[in-house]
């Protein structure tokens, strides 16, 4: 099912019966009607979800620079597959108003394009998880040519997905932002000539770090307001490369291990084994290193010995990085915006002595 609307449309549309559409409606609404302030809510992936109130000005900003940045003027042909409840699906619509968008507003599955009659687009934004179903499937995978230009946001691209987007004739982005940034504040191009380990800052956009290395930004955005993050970043020109969160970032035997990194490592080990199973890097109070690296796989893995994996790991990793345990998780846990839960995945774990 879906609904097609924009500026021009909702003048004369009727409030949807569809509880998800109705939600979009009222709040372009809201936003035609000259609100200037709105709460949104942060995902909850690194911490407990909050409530933000956000000004007008500053989504009217986000929008005008994705706009610029990636040349998105009237007329643009969107696909509106994101929670419209959270940032990222909300700034499709604010995008949408202010650019004069033709705004195409499915509810959010894992393959939008599922029972799509038509796909012809020139801009969608989607978490990889969605444009993994995508291409995974037979019926829509040939689809992903009509997309436009994809903006991937929400979780890390994994290295089979990276290296199916090398392939495609489209060009897709990964963004870089936070609810307190009403939306993303730098783009990574992962394929085409532009290709880059390194995001770029849109315009308007000032940075710097901290003393910990730690990203910070500010812009019309945040109302001018500095926005300290904890990701560790190496700072390039006009951009940036990211490292890890600095609160993933563990003391193991006086060693510090960046979870991130490891994960990284750990993910290259998956993919030259065929293991298609999710993953993370985790620790566990230990009364000798203190805090000891474990690792946590959803759902166990089929037609592989016991000892493969882990003696692969060990085999790429230093001695610090290797994990201590592997945990099998019958399901991660989930946000409200579907990003991996990790502390509350691992804390079934924490009363169950041989994992």
């Amino acid at each position: 099912m879906i609904w097609t609307t924009g500026k021009t449309h909702w003048q004369t549309q009727k409030r949807p019966r569809n509880p998800y559409f109705a939600q979009a409606y009222d709040f372009m609404g809201r936003w035609l009607e000259g609100d200037r302030e709105f709460v949104l809510h942060t995902s909850g992936s690194t911490g407990m979800p909050k409530p933000i109130t956000v000004t007008r000005k500053q989504l009217e900003a986000s929008a005008a620079m994705t706009g610029k940045a990636l040349a998105l003027g009237s007329g643009t042909r969107a696909l509106v597959c994101l929670n419209v409840g959270y940032i990222a699906g909300l700034m499709m619509l604010v995008r949408g108003l202010e650019l004069g968008w033709e705004l195409t507003v499915t509810e959010p599955t894992s393959n939008p394009l599922n029972g799509l009659d038509t796909v012809d687009f020139d801009f969608v934004a989607m978490v990889p998880m969605q444009l993994q179903a995508i291409l995974e499937s037979p019926a829509t995978a040939d689809h992903v040519r009509k997309l436009g230009k994809i903006l991937l946001g929400g979780a890390p691209v994994n290295l089979a997905l990276a290296g199916r987007i090398k392939a495609l004739n489209v060009p897709v982005f990964q963004s870089y932002g936070m609810t307190e940034t009403v939306s993303h504040v730098a783009l990574k191009a992962l394929n085409g000539p532009d290709a880059s380990d390194s995001y770029v800052f849109l315009p308007g956009i000032a940075f710097g770090t901290d003393e910990r290395g730690c990203l910070f930004v500010s812009g019309a955005v945040t109302s001018g307001q500095k926005v300290q993050t904890n990701d560790l970043v190496q700072l390039v020109e006009g951009g940036f490369q990211w490292i890890g969160r600095a609160d993933n970032v563990i003391n193991s035997g006086g060693v510090k291990i960046v979870l991130d990194q490891t994960d990284q490592q750990i993910a290259r080990v998956f993919h030259d084994l065929g293991i298609p199973n999710a993953f993370f890097c985790w620790w566990e109070p230990d009364e000798k290193l203190g805090q000891k690296l474990v690792l946590v796989v959803e759902n166990a893995l089929d037609n592989m010995p016991d000892e493969k994996l882990p003696a692969e790991i060990r085999s790429r990793v230093s001695t610090y990085e290797n994990p201590k345990h592997i945990y099998f998780a019958k399901a991660f846990a989930k946000t409200a915006t579907d990003k991996v839960d990790k502390r509350a995945t691992f804390q079934q774990f924490l009363n169950i002595p041989n994992g």
